[in-house]
């Protein structure tokens, strides 16, 4: 039965002859395309399933989830041994998915005891001045940091509104991804630019422009529909009013108050932010090797802060300010619990597309070159649209190495193709609920504030009206 389900699968893959490993890495010039079936089912079982059966994937998404991680960790072991595939998981979890989840998870619990009690009236004008501040806040702090400190106030000043999704929507396209492109601390791969020798505030000038050419027009478009919706609102309520009996005036509710809780997890979150910024600027000489994967002591003390910080945060910070933004584990743990089997998922992706020319993705590879110059255009619609699907940090990193991977010259010359690939992994995040992490746990932290929100292809549907338009006018002006 063993070697039936063998060769069986060794004919499903179209795996050459010989599948002996020739190394401890996915040899990623030897796989066909199907070994991103598991990454594609992933990706269609989250879209498809909280639609279908949702009863089913609420109480079961861990263990689907972890169907599909052992539907691409199985044929790795079969076909190049277990040393291929701890290495894989070993390189993908101790390098990306816990940093990854120690940094979301550190902001996460840091900015949830932080409560920022606003009484203003949910205008139109508020709201939209709410989505810009919080927008150039992601900057400052990460899009998680500031996902997390904003959604909650900004759910709350709109909790009387019926019409409310569309202001999700937005705070998705606008917090949770475009506003974190001015600095290298705003997204993930811009932060991975940095540690390979990418200015700090490169982004800031670089990708100034094309923020303001999509966070703008984004927010005028809200503007005009929370303005049309809100004036739906008022319709409601006046015809509530005429048809109601009752003679008592509605309650006025006091407003134009700002009120901000917890401030000692503001230390612990600047704390945060300057451990995330000293592993970029300390290269420490002493590293640890598992399995012939190098963690450098600074990547160790960068997560042992955060680590720490989160713990601080939970143990000295308010309670009470906890406990009124409702904070629960549940929105972290979903996320880690997706994301656990999407990075391992999209291993194979990501190993055939550093296979370049010799990869199955050898047409795409051939896009981004036109006469042996880089065609910025390409640049920046491939990385965006794998980032939209795949971890934009990782397929940041793949496209910068493609594009040379020399700092300097990716600053000088090719500057606009850096910046091309930089404004594709963090605009186009926004196109999909798993395009970046804070995008599902504003999602999920709606979902349990009674916020309606659409699908996986319902929100691609208002996210891809809305920006499509914008990236089209970027490359035409810019790439």
């Amino acid at each position: 039965m063993f070697l039936f389900f063998r060769n069986l699968m060794l004919g499903f893959l179209v795996l050459p002859t010989s599948a002996v490993a020739s190394g401890t890495s996915l040899p990623g010039h030897e796989l066909s395309i199907l070994w991103s079936v598991p990454f594609a089912g992933i990706l269609l079982t989250l879209s498809l399933a909280p639609l279908a059966i949702p009863k089913i994937w609420h109480s079961y998404y861990g263990r689907l989830s972890l169907g599909w991680a052992l539907a691409a960790l199985i044929p790795m072991t079969l076909f190049y041994g277990v040393e291929v595939m701890l290495y894989e998981t070993l390189h993908t979890y101790l390098l990306h998915f816990i940093p990854f989840i120690i940094l979301i998870g550190a902001l996460y619990t840091i900015s949830g005891g932080v409560k920022i009690d606003l009484h203003f009236p949910a205008t139109p004008t508020t709201n939209t001045l709410l989505l810009l501040i919080a927008s150039l806040i992601a900057s400052l702090i990460g899009t998680t940091g500031a996902a997390m400190l904003f959604i909650r106030p900004l759910l709350v000043i709109n909790k009387d509104r019926t019409y409310k999704t569309h202001t999700v929507i937005f705070f998705i396209l606008l917090v949770c991804n475009i506003g974190g492109a001015l600095t290298a601390l705003g997204d993930p791969p811009l932060f991975l630019g940095f540690l390979n020798g990418i200015d700090f505030f490169w982004p800031t000038k670089a990708l100034f422009l094309p923020f303001v050419l999509v966070s703008v027009p984004l927010l005028i478009t809200y503007f005009v529909i929370d303005s049309i919706f809100a004036q739906k609102d008022i319709n409601i309520r006046n015809s509530l009013q005429k048809s109601s009996t009752c003679l008592d005036k509605p309650e006025t509710k006091s407003f134009k108050r700002l009120k901000l809780s917890g401030k000692r997890n503001l230390i612990f979150l600047a704390v945060a932010i300057a451990s995330v910024l000293l592993s970029g600027l300390w290269k420490s000489t002493f590293s640890f090797s598992i399995f012939g994967i190098s963690v450098g002591l600074e990547s160790l003390t960068r997560d042992g802060l955060l680590l720490l910080m989160s713990w601080c945060s939970w143990t000295f910070g308010s309670k009470a300010a906890r406990q009124d933004n409702h904070f629960t584990w549940e929105p972290l743990l979903e996320v880690a619990r997706l994301f656990a089997a999407i990075f391992i998922t999209a291993a194979p992706v990501i190993a055939i597309l550093k296979a370049g020319e010799n990869g199955s993705f050898k047409a795409l590879m051939e896009m981004v070159t036109i006469d042996g110059a880089p065609a910025n255009a390409m640049y920046f619609w491939l990385t965006g649209t794998l980032s939209a699907f795949l971890d934009n940090a990782p397929t940041y990193l793949v496209f910068f190495n493609m594009a040379g991977g020399d700092p300097a010259v990716l600053m000088g010359p090719l500057s606009q193709t850096l910046a091309a690939l930089s404004t594709g992994a963090v605009f186009m995040g926004a196109l999909t609920y798993i395009g970046n992490a804070p995008n599902f746990m504003v999602k999920s932290i709606a979902e349990s504030k009674d916020v309606t929100m659409p699908g996986f292809f319902g929100y691609m549907i208002w996210s891809c009206g809305l920006l499509l338009p914008l990236f089209l006018i970027l490359t035409f002006v810019l790439f």
